[in-house]
């Protein structure tokens, strides 16, 4: 794997653009500014991989729109060596960007092939403070929690009680509420029973399957 100057000077370009649309978090434009993203995506989407798109990844998947990843990431807040589960690896590209921001990543994939795909890329990275677990992502980690923050990458039909249940009080997580379309949710824990929840824009995601899948060798 190769990150060029061409590369870098794409990804500073992108940058520049989360800045422009309303990023203002410079750890988190830092971290999109070191992370090679065409390292997560299909060779044929490598001269495309620094635009603000979405791509798929395979699995009816799909590796989420940058200004998406920086704009949960800012909600998230995230502060160095913070205990992190992810709902939804994907790709693996934002618990990379997660883990470059200091925390200490727990992944769930519900779809064995992306994530066999995604613990090899971030092993082969040397991305070793996350973790990662084929599993259905509603149930979380109860084996590991409390979890400072939460973050949930597909859109989930309703506020998800039982993660937060997982979240330790004064906790935080974020998490696109909807069918067709999804509002951002910013949830903070106050107690045992109770919770705010703040909504960030409008967003559309993959949706939040019960479950796993299996991938069968051919």
């Amino acid at each position: 794997m190769k990150d060029t100057y061409w590369h870098k000077g794409m990804r500073q370009q992108l940058v520049n653009e989360l800045r422009n649309k309303g990023i203002k978090a410079e750890n988190v434009l830092q971290a999109m500014n070191a992370l090679p993203r065409h390292f997560f995506l299909e060779k044929a989407f490598e001269e495309k991989a620094y635009e603000d798109n979405a791509f798929p990844i395979g699995n009816e998947q799909t590796i989420s729109q940058p200004y998406t990843v920086a704009f949960q990431t800012e909600l998230l807040e995230v502060k160095s060596e913070d205990k992190i589960l992810e709902i939804g690896t994907g790709s693996g590209y934002q618990a990379a960007i997660l883990a470059l921001l200091g925390a200490k990543v727990y992944t769930i994939e519900r779809q064995e092939l992306l994530y066999q795909r995604a613990r090899k890329l971030l092993k082969t990275l040397g991305i070793h403070q996350v973790k990662c677990f084929f599993s259905d992502g509603n149930n979380g980690l109860p084996n590991y929690a409390p979890f400072d923050k939460i973050i949930v990458t597909a859109g989930s039909q309703e506020i998800p009680t039982q993660l937060i249940e997982q979240l330790r009080i004064g906790g935080i997580m974020v998490v696109p509420v909807g069918h067709k379309t999804q509002q951002m949710h910013r949830i903070e824990k106050l107690s045992e029973t109770e919770f705010t929840s703040n909504v960030y824009g409008t967003f559309r995601f993959v949706p939040f399957v019960e479950g796993v899948r299996r991938f069968n060798q051919k």
